[in-house]
């Protein structure tokens, strides 16, 4: 389709924002034909970026799958294997499922149910909590780089910074107030694990990490993805990797995440009771280079909604002045420090400034 030569971007990405309705709302309004705002370039079309203009979702590719069941202490076989098995994944995928993680099945799904019953309530409602003020510790929105990208996302948001500071309970929205702080104290107890048995897969010792406070912040980022009349000219979330130390992600079964291994998408197919974890840029740069944080990127649907919740291990909405760069007791003649230190704020407002599919934040910092 010819683009209109009449079309103000800058208009009717105003007038979508001012709605505080997101995607949804054009749902709701009963849209059967793509507004351009979300028209993706052709260079980014999701059946033309694979690296090797390959289809989409290879098949021969399987993400890693962990068992968390009985890894006992540091000294039982069964938690060394379980080490090996997340070293490889974090060297070769950067990301692998968990099963056998702790967190009651029927808490995982009360929280889909929560996220679904905050988006799909009245429009009212939600646009109490509409905010661009990046540093809000409740706010919801549609593409957090609306006024930056070059095409809009198919999703809305919502974010609930969670631990160590966490805004008053009644700040949090009502319909998934409960079983969000729920989640969020059984996410918490599974970070802390997640984090000890990474710092044994980097060989140092299981609390490394935690005394590093990688795992004393940690953000909710609820992802609504609606049913998309024209899923093939747009994304539901364009290709990125995170801005953190670790991210555990909850997805329902609808799919669409896709992990990019060998120049291929590849889907993460949802596995009923798992959790998805993949490494952050920040632990990248911390392991200097041993593990990955890779791209990856959500497709949008004509069916759904899709749900997720991500949660992000990091603590850029606190005040701290730890520097981070590469741990010190990996590096070694044959293996130089990659990059340059950076406080967490800093790397922060790096990644918001350059947006999603842009330059990565992560390559300024590369000595």
């Amino acid at each position: 389709m010819e683009l209109n030569q009449e079309y103000d971007r800058a208009k009717a990405l105003k007038a979508f924002d001012d709605t505080k309705a997101g995607v949804k709302g054009l749902v709701d309004a009963g849209i059967t034909t793509l507004p351009q705002i979300f028209v993706q370039p052709p260079d980014q079309h999701p059946i033309s970026c694979d690296a090797n203009h390959n289809t989409c979702g290879f098949p021969r590719f399987k993400i890693p799958l962990v068992d968390l069941n009985d890894i006992g202490s540091d000294t039982c076989p069964q938690r060394k294997q379980t080490v090996e098995e997340i070293r490889h994944a974090c060297e070769t995928w950067g990301f692998f499922q968990v099963v056998n993680h702790g967190i009651p099945l029927d808490l995982m799904d009360k929280m889909i149910e929560g996220v679904r019953r905050f988006n799909e309530q009245e429009k009212e409602v939600k646009m109490q909590f509409y905010s661009r003020e990046k540093m809000k510790k409740v706010r919801f929105n549609s593409n957090y780089d609306l006024y930056s990208a070059k095409a809009a996302n198919w999703r809305d948001t919502l974010v609930c910074v969670m631990a160590p500071n966490p805004p008053q309970p009644e700040e949090y929205p009502e319909s998934l107030r409960d079983m969000m702080m729920q989640y969020s104290e059984e996410i918490e107890k599974l970070g802390k694990k997640l984090f000890q048995l990474v710092s044994e897969a980097l060989d140092l010792e299981p609390s490394y990490l935690e005394d590093m406070e990688c795992s004393k912040g940690h953000t909710l980022v609820c992802h609504y993805y609606p049913e998309c009349p024209e899923p093939d000219r747009t994304i539901g979330h364009a290709r990125h990797s995170d801005p953190d130390f670790l991210t555990v992600l909850l997805q329902d079964h609808i799919g669409g995440l896709q992990v990019l291994h060998q120049d291929h998408w590849v889907d993460v197919t949802p596995l009923r009771g798992a959790l998805v974890v993949n490494i952050g840029d920040l632990l990248q740069l911390m392991s200097n280079d041993k593990f990955k944080s890779i791209e990856h990127r959500v497709l949008a649907k004509s069916a759904g909604p899709r749900i997720s919740v991500a949660c992000f291990f990091t603590t850029h909405f606190q005040e701290f002045d730890k520097l981070y760069g590469p741990i010190k007791q990996l590096l070694t003649d044959e293996s130089p420090a990659l990059y340059k230190e950076t406080f967490i704020k800093d790397y922060i407002n790096s990644f918001y400034s350059a947006g999603l599919g842009e330059i990565s934040a992560l390559s300024q910092l590369r000595l």
